[in-house]
């Protein structure tokens, strides 16, 4: 557990690195990305040449004998949602950071990135329940607040259940909005809450995993335990077929959870501990664009 001061002085240079990455790399990318998913309606006018017909307002145009077209512009300001995963499994990491650590960095960037938008940020923290809510706001000040929140919040809940963060998401949210998913997703069940979020948001999920999530070392017998459930049991890392298994049911998670993205018509990053996640994020940004 982080001190108030061990906290503040993280804040600081995790504000410091989000708003270097920010100004240096997503500075209209992170826009470009986004822009233009919402439209509100400004006028209506005489139909012009070359206007859609689709925008024609019939009511308008029978009352005064002749065609008019609604206009409309874009909505300029977003509001971006992020669904935090910070179950225990969360704080598994052997390489370069835990799990955590990542989320809160990618979290950090993106909170900076709408708030120099302009945009609203808002989080809904989560384990196998939800665990906190802020609603969506703008201002530096704010993006601030979201940061202790990401550095200090601990989950009352044992598991992970991504679908109970979803619905909450669903039903706390009207307008549309532009939703991450961050968790390692290691839970099921969620189909059916994504497919609805996404028919009516864009939503993104963003996976962190650690090497040895994937991969057992050949290290004789370990003694392991579930951040969830606490069990511990004596594995046989040296066996060819345990480490087999082991990889093979990571596959089968990841699978998992790429199919049920696909399905919704949503994008699902992929992001490693030990990885650049700036690279990850850039390259989406700029897929976004095109």
């Amino acid at each position: 557990m982080l001190t108030t001061s061990e906290i503040l002085k993280k804040v600081r240079q995790l504000e410091i690195k989000s708003k270097k990455l920010t100004s240096d790399l997503f500075t209209g990318e992170y826009h470009s990305a986004f822009k233009g998913r919402g439209m509100s309606f400004k006028e209506v006018r005489e139909y012009a040449a070359g206007d859609d017909i689709r925008f024609i307002d019939w009511n308008v145009s029978a009352r005064f004998g002749h065609p008019y077209s609604k206009l409309f512009e874009e909505e300029r300001e977003l509001t971006v949602m992020m669904l935090v995963d910070i179950s225990n499994s969360s704080l598994f990491g052997t390489v370069h950071a835990r799990k955590k650590d990542i989320i809160t960095e990618i979290a950090a960037v993106l909170s900076f990135s709408a708030v120099n938008n302009a945009d609203k940020v808002g989080v809904i923290f989560y384990s196998d329940v939800v665990e906190a809510y802020i609603p969506p706001k703008k201002g530096r000040q704010h993006a601030l607040y979201i940061v202790r929140e990401l550095l200090s919040k601990e989950p009352k809940g044992k598991g992970t259940a991504v679908s109970k963060a979803l619905r909450f998401f669903n039903n706390s949210t009207k307008q549309k909005s532009i939703a991450f998913v961050l968790s390692d997703f290691l839970d099921a069940n969620y189909e059916d809450a994504l497919r609805i979020a996404a028919k009516k948001h864009d939503v993104t999920g963003i996976k962190l995993y650690d090497k040895m999530d994937m991969q057992l070392p050949d290290a004789g017998l370990l003694q392991v335990r579930d951040p969830e459930s606490n069990k511990t049991k004596w594995v046989d890392s040296s066996d060819s077929f345990v480490r087999y298994s082991y990889e093979q049911e990571f596959f089968r998670v990841t699978q998992y959870a790429t199919q049920i993205f696909k399905k919704a018509g949503s994008e699902l990053l992929h992001i490693r501990t030990d990885e650049d996640y700036v690279r990850v994020l850039k390259k989406f940004f700029i897929s976004r664009n095109r």
